[in-house]
């Protein structure tokens, strides 16, 4: 039988784990709601924007333009890995790790060249551990990053690609779709094809609308193509954030949850070598009475 001193103090210590933890889920319920907030308010210009970009270039016939450019396989594929400053956020940091670490396979099964820019302390000792060589590490960046933080990224990613120092540009992060389901996804932001869009709603559905252009469209995509590709990366760091504090949501749910049913458990078991000790004295004091009459 346990000694019930021991019970006791292992009981103190998991009821002070569950309060750090049911502490670290409300932080994290805050921080999703904040986060899920300003991606829903974000979405609709990012959907429209792909959404004109679309139409504009189906107005203009044989569009080129630098960030619409299929690249040769000569120059390297880029792969930008969003993951987590922190941890305690269950499976979060594993799948995205997980997904990049098979697109990055498929590549060097087709002898392709690459490089990896990763965002997140845990995915640079991930991709440390595993030997991948990083051509850039990024772990300064806030826990709900601003557009203004991302915005130099995406310039000298739209930079590199023009420049033809990379064939094209991936990101690799957790894609939200509800606070139900998170999906790790391998995304390409460059070249833009004007054939995508991120309108979830039914609007490419709809009959094409007319527009009158001024300036031509040649030139609106010169302003829209950039800004479409900055919109698109900031896109996935809320998703990736959003889904992160969803993640750690989940997890400190589960390690309170867990935290109680030990509680209960452990104090069964104290009162079991609680009951146990009264029962042994009330024998030895039966049998002393019984040896004395």
């Amino acid at each position: 039988m346990a000694n019930r001193r021991d019970l006791v103090k292992r009981r103190t210590a998991v009821r002070n784990i569950r309060k750090i933890t049911r502490t670290m889920q409300l932080i994290a319920t805050a921080r999703f709601q904040a986060a899920h907030k300003r991606l829903v308010a974000s979405t609709p210009f990012t959907d429209k924007l792909a959404q004109l970009v679309k139409d504009l270039a189906g107005a203009t016939a044989g569009v080129d333009h630098p960030l619409m450019q299929v690249k040769g396989d000569g120059q390297p594929a880029d792969l930008l890995v969003i993951t987590s400053n922190r941890g305690l956020c269950g499976a979060y940091n594993g799948n995205v790790l997980r997904t990049a670490g098979d697109f990055l396979q498929s590549l060097e099964r087709q002898n392709l060249p690459y490089s990896v820019r990763v965002f997140g302390r845990k995915g640079v000792s991930f991709l440390e551990f595993a030997g991948y060589e990083m051509a850039e590490k990024v772990t300064e960046l806030d826990d709900i990053p601003l557009f203004e933080d991302i915005d130099p990224f995406a310039t000298a990613m739209m930079d590199r690609f023009i420049k033809g120092e990379v064939s094209s540009v991936h990101v690799a992060y957790m894609k939200f779709v509800s606070a139900g389901r998170q999906i790790p996804v391998v995304e390409q932001l460059l070249p833009l094809s004007p054939e995508e869009s991120d309108d979830t709603d039914g609007e490419a559905a709809q009959a094409e609308l007319e527009y009158e252009f001024s300036p031509a469209p040649g030139e609106l995509l010169d302003e829209l193509l950039p800004m479409t590709v900055r919109a698109r990366l900031f896109r996935c760091f809320n998703d990736a954030v959003v889904s992160e504090q969803m993640a750690r949501q989940v997890a400190m749910k589960g390690a309170t949850d867990s935290a109680e049913d030990l509680i209960k458990l452990l104090t069964q078991q104290y009162n079991r070598a609680r009951q146990t000790a009264i029962t042994m004295e009330l024998l030895d004091i039966v049998g002393g009475a019984n040896a004395l009459a």
